[in-house]
């Protein structure tokens, strides 16, 4: 394949902590948590470490919007595709609290979430299928050459990670990020290819 288009480079960055990320529990049915203080300051250390230049989305959630505001981002463009996936009936547990009351279940439920391929998820929530889906339509959208940084959560990042390097398990705390590159045969071809050169959680 000829490649005559200059890369696009993609900052993947997980929200900052909350207090559900600290409870290691699902976010409950319609909460919005806001960042913790130590959130805020980790937040706020992400500045001056990502080009300003870049076009910047984020998932509406209040604790994405508050990462890239502190980060240096507060113009972020709302990208209702990188919203973190709906876990139904897991929502506001804990993972201790499901296996105790659903048994092995839960992690079929995972793993169906994270197959882009499954018509299967948690109950009353997202199918990988879906998940995928509305990820990968962001994915098509973007422009085809300069920087972009999107700040979503973990679910998402995960997806993107396989949807474009098939990157089938990782793990990145809040704060963390990944950093891709796609080349494309030209100007107004899709898809390309992708390749990762950064996945790190924060140091401490």
């Amino acid at each position: 394949m000829s490649l005559d288009a200059p890369p696009l480079t993609l900052h993947l960055i997980r929200h900052a902590p909350t207090l559900p990320n600290v409870q290691r529990r699902y976010p409950k049915a319609g909460e919005d948590a806001p960042l913790s203080d130590t959130g805020r300051a980790l937040a706020a250390s992400l500045a001056g470490t990502l080009p300003a230049s870049a076009l910047a989305f984020t998932s509406p959630a209040q604790r994405a919007r508050e990462t890239a505001e502190l980060a240096g981002f507060p113009h972020a463009q709302a990208a209702p595709a990188l919203q973190e996936a709906n876990f139904g009936v897991m929502a506001g547990h804990t993972w201790a609290e499901l296996e105790t009351q659903y048994g092995t279940a839960p992690r079929d439920w995972i793993e169906a979430l994270a197959d882009p391929d499954s018509d299967s998820g948690p109950p009353g929530g997202e199918t990988g299928r879906a998940f995928h889906a509305r990820l990968q339509m962001w994915l098509d959208a973007l422009p085809h050459a300069g920087t972009v940084i999107a700040f979503t959560h973990a679910g998402p990042l995960l997806a993107l990670l396989r949807l474009t390097v098939s990157l089938k398990a990782a793990e990145i705390a809040p704060g963390g990020r990944g950093t891709l590159h796609r080349v494309t045969a030209s100007e107004h071809s899709g898809g390309g290819d992708w390749w990762l050169s950064h996945l790190s959680s924060p140091a401490g």
